[in-house]
C-alpha cells in the first residue's frame, strides 16, 4: 500500500505543475487513468465502495479529469459567458462559474471546481463580469479593475437588483458533470433526420394546442343553443382557454427546469386530454367555461416549452430554421378550428362532438410526445450525476444547478417577478411584445370578423365560412419558406461581423406591410357585389405577414434579453395571450357598429402605423436600448 501511495503522491506532483486542483473522489475505470485524448489530466481517487469498483475492494484508482491546460484548449476563458437561452433558471441568474457545462463536451466528462477557480472562475468574479458586460461588449477576456466594495455588492445581487443574501463559494472538491466528446446522449449529436423529425412532431403538438383554443369558434351556435346563452358568453369558451395559456407557463416552466421537458409534457398534456371530457359533457355553461380555462393552463406547456425543446436539439448557428417551424405552428393551429368544426356543427349540431375530436387530436399527440426522449441538457446531466453518485458513493459529483440549489424563491422570482420587472422597466420589450400581441389578436379577430362578413353578407354557414381561412394557411406556408432566406442573410452577416439583435429584424420588415395590406383588402372588398374571393384573399397576405413578424420578433427578443430570455419570452406570452383573449369579446360588436369596411380599416390604420416599429428598431435599436433599457441583457454590447 505504501508503494501505491508513493505513486499517487508522484502523480499529484506532476499535476501540480499545471495548477490542477487537489484530488477528489470521482469515478472512472483504472484503464482511463493518466492520459485521455493525448493530454495530461488531473486525476482523482476512488475506493472500492461503488459498483464500478467492487471487483477490487479497497483499491485506490487514478481517474482523469479536466485540467487547466485542457480547459484552455477547449476555449474556456477566465470570463464566464452569458448562459445559453436554455440554461436553468438559477444558472441564468448571473452566478454561474461554468455556464458552458450544458453545451460543452469534454474528454473526461468531469470538470473540477478547483480547476475552474484556478482559471479565474469564481462566483464573485462571475457576478462582477456580468455587471461589466452590461456596460461593455460581451466576450471580454479580461474583467478589468473593480473595487472591492463593488464586488462585495455584486455578491449579494443575483439578478436585476434582486437581493438574495451572500453567494457562497463552491467546495473546490466538487466535480461538474459534462457531456463527453461525441456523447450520444447529447441532443446536439443526434442524427439530423431524428432531430428534424422531433421538430416536426413538436410543431404538430403546438398546432394541436392552438387548434384546441379555437376549436369551438366553428360551432359557437351549438354552445348558445345547448345552454341558452348569448353569443358573447359562448365566445368566452375561446377567450378563457387563451387566458389559461398566459398563466400556465408559471407552472410548467419550473417543472421543466427541475424535472425535464418530458415530465412536463406527459403530466400537462395528460391533464389536458382528461379535462376535455367535462367540456364535452358539461351540464351548464359555468362548468364548460371553468374547464376550458383549465384546459388552457394544462395545454400551455405545448406553447411555452416546445421552443425550448427545439432549441435543445440545435446549436445556436442552426437553431433559426428549426425555430421557424415553431413560429409557424401557433398561428396556423387556430385556423384549423373553424375549418374543421364548421362542418361538424353544420352537419351534426353537436357541441360535444367538437370536444371529442379535440380530445382525440390531443390524445394522439400526448402519446407521440411521450415517446420523444428527454432533450433538456441540465436534466440529462443531472440524471448522469445521480447515477455516478450512486455508483461511487461520492456526493460531490453534480451539475452546477445542483450545486447552487433549486430555490423555490428563485423559481418564483424568475417565473413570476422577473417577467413583471422586465415589463415595468423595459420599454423596448413592451413595444415589441405589443406588436406581437397585435398580430396574434388580429388572428383571433379574423375568427369573428369572417362569420360577420361571410355569414351576414354572403349568407354562408359555418362550414363554408371555415373554408375562407384556407388562404391564411397558404400565406403562412409561403412565409415558412421565406424564413430560410432570412436565415441565410443572417448567416452572411455573422461571417462579416459580430451580429446585433437588430439583424434579426429582416423578417419583420418584410412581413409588416403584408399584415396591414391584408386588412385594407378585407375592408375594401367587403361588399355584396364583390365575389367572396376578394375578402378571402386577404388571408394570403395576413398569413404571410404574421408568421414572418412572429418569427423575427421572437428571435429579436431572445437576442436582446439573452441573459433573461425565458423571462422576456414569458412577458411576450402573457401579453400576447391577453390580447388574443380580449379581441374576440368585442370584434363582432365593432363590425356591427362601424360597418364591415370601417371596422377592418380601423385595424388597418393601427397595423399601418405599426409597420414603422421593425424599421425604426433596425436603424435606431441600439441607441434606443442604450437609452431606454436599465442595462444591456444582450449577447452583443451597446457601444
Amino acid at each position: 500500500m505504501e508503494s501505491e501511495q508513493e505513486s499517487i503522491s508522484s502523480y499529484n506532483s506532476r499535476d501540480s505543475l499545471e495548477h490542477v486542483p487537489p484530488h477528489t473522489y470521482v469515478p472512472a475505470p483504472a484503464s482511463q487513468a493518466g492520459h485521455v485524448g493525448g493530454r495530461n489530466r488531473s486525476s482523482s481517487l476512488i475506493t472500492g465502495t461503488g459498483s464500478r469498483a467492487s471487483s477490487s475492494p479497497g483499491r485506490l484508482r487514478l481517474v482523469p479529469t479536466e485540467t487547466l491546460r485542457s480547459l484552455q484548449e477547449l476555449g474556456v476563458s477566465p470570463t464566464a459567458p452569458i448562459p445559453d437561452v436554455n440554461a436553468p433558471t438559477t444558472v441564468a441568474s448571473g452566478t454561474a462559474i461554468f455556464p458552458e457545462e450544458y453545451t460543452m463536451e469534454t474528454a473526461t466528462g468531469l470538470v473540477p471546481v478547483a480547476t475552474l477557480q484556478s482559471l479565474g472562475r469564481t462566483q464573485s468574479g462571475t457576478l462582477a463580469a456580468t455587471r461589466t458586460r452590461t456596460r461593455t461588449r460581451a466576450g471580454l477576456q479580461e474583467l478589468g479593475a473593480a473595487d472591492s466594495a463593488s464586488v462585495s455588492d455584486e455578491k449579494k445581487v443575483l439578478s436585476h437588483g434582486d437581493h438574495a443574501g451572500e453567494v457562497p463559494e463552491y467546495d473546490p472538491e466538487i466535480e461538474f458533470v459534462t457531456f463527453v466528446t461525441n456523447d450520444p446522449h447529447n441532443p446536439h449529436n443526434w442524427p439530423t433526420w431524428i432531430r428534424w423529425m422531433y421538430t416536426i412532431l413538436l410543431s404538430v403538438l403546438v398546432i394541436a394546442v392552438a387548434y384546441g383554443s379555437a376549436c369551438i369558434t366553428g360551432g359557437l351556435g351549438t354552445v348558445s343553443a345547448r345552454f341558452q346563452v348569448s353569443m358573447e358568453v359562448s365566445i368566452l369558451a375561446c377567450s378563457l382557454m387563451v387566458i389559461g395559456f398566459s398563466l400556465g407557463p408559471l407552472l410548467w416552466s419550473p417543472v421543466s427546469d427541475m424535472y425535464g421537458r418530458r415530465v412536463a409534457y406527459v403530466v400537462s398534456l395528460g391533464l389536458y386530454v382528461v379535462f376535455n371530457i367535462p367540456c364535452a359533457l358539461a351540464p351548464n355553461i359555468g362548468c364548460l367555461l371553468a374547464c376550458r380555462f383549465l384546459c388552457g393552463v394544462w395545454a400551455s406547456s405545448g406553447l411555452c416549452l416546445v421552443g425550448g425543446s427545439i432549441a435543445d436539439m440545435f446549436p445556436p448557428e442552426t437553431r433559426g430554421r428549426a425555430i421557424a417551424f415553431f413560429a409557424y405552428a401557433p398561428y396556423c393551429g387556430p385556423v384549423f378550428g373553424p375549418l374543421v368544426n364548421g362542418f361538424v356543427s353544420v352537419s351534426t349540431g353537436r357541441m360535444d362532438l367538437i370536444f371529442w375530436i379535440n380530445m382525440a387530436f390531443a390524445g394522439v399527440m400526448w402519446i407521440v410526445v411521450a415517446l420523444i426522449p428527454e432533450t433538456y441538457a441540465p436534466v440529462i446531466l443531472k440524471r448522469r450525476a445521480v447515477k455516478l453518485r450512486r455508483e461511487t458513493g461520492n456526493p460531490k459529483i453534480m451539475t452546477e444547478q445542483e450545486a447552487q440549489g433549486l430555490s423555490v424563491r428563485e423559481m418564483v422570482r424568475a417565473c413570476l417577478l422577473r417577467p413583471l420587472y422586465l415589463a415595468a422597466t423595459e420599454p423596448v420589450l413592451d413595444l415589441m411584445c405589443f406588436y406581437v400581441c397585435l398580430i396574434y389578436s388580429l388572428l383571433y379577430a379574423f375568427f369573428f370578423a369572417f362569420p360577420v362578413i361571410f355569414g351576414e353578407l354572403y349568407g354562408y354557414e359555418d362550414n363554408l365560412i371555415g373554408l375562407m381561412f384556407i388562404p391564411i394557411l397558404i400565406g403562412a406556408s409561403v412565409a415558412l419558406a421565406t424564413t430560410s432566406y432570412c436565415e441565410n442573410q443572417y448567416v452572411k452577416i455573422t461571417k462579416r461581423r459580430n451580429p446585433t439583435p437588430e439583424d434579426r429584424l429582416l423578417g419583420a420588415m418584410i412581413g409588416a406591410p403584408f399584415a396591414a395590406i391584408a386588412l385594407w383588402i378585407l375592408g375594401a372588398t367587403s361588399y355584396k357585389h364583390i365575389i367572396w374571393v376578394g375578402p378571402a384573399s386577404s388571408g394570403l397576405a395576413f398569413g404571410y405577414g404574421m408568421v414572418l413578424i412572429y418569427y423575427s420578433l421572437n428571435n429579436y427578443i431572445i437576442d436582446c434579453y439573452a441573459m433573461y430570455a425565458s423571462s422576456a419570452l414569458a412577458t411576450k406570452v402573457f401579453l400576447r395571450s391577453a390580447g388574443g383573449a380580449a379581441f374576440p369579446l368585442f370584434t363582432i360588436q365593432m363590425y356591427h357598429k362601424l360597418g364591415l369596411q370601417w371596422a377592418s380599416w380601423l385595424l388597418a390604420f393601427i397595423s399601418t402605423a405599426m409597420i414603422l416599429i421593425p424599421f425604426a428598431f433596425y436603424y435606431y435599436g441600439q441607441n434606443l436600448r442604450r437609452r431606454m433599457s436599465k442595462k444591456n441583457y444582450a449577447f452583443s454590447g451597446m457601444e
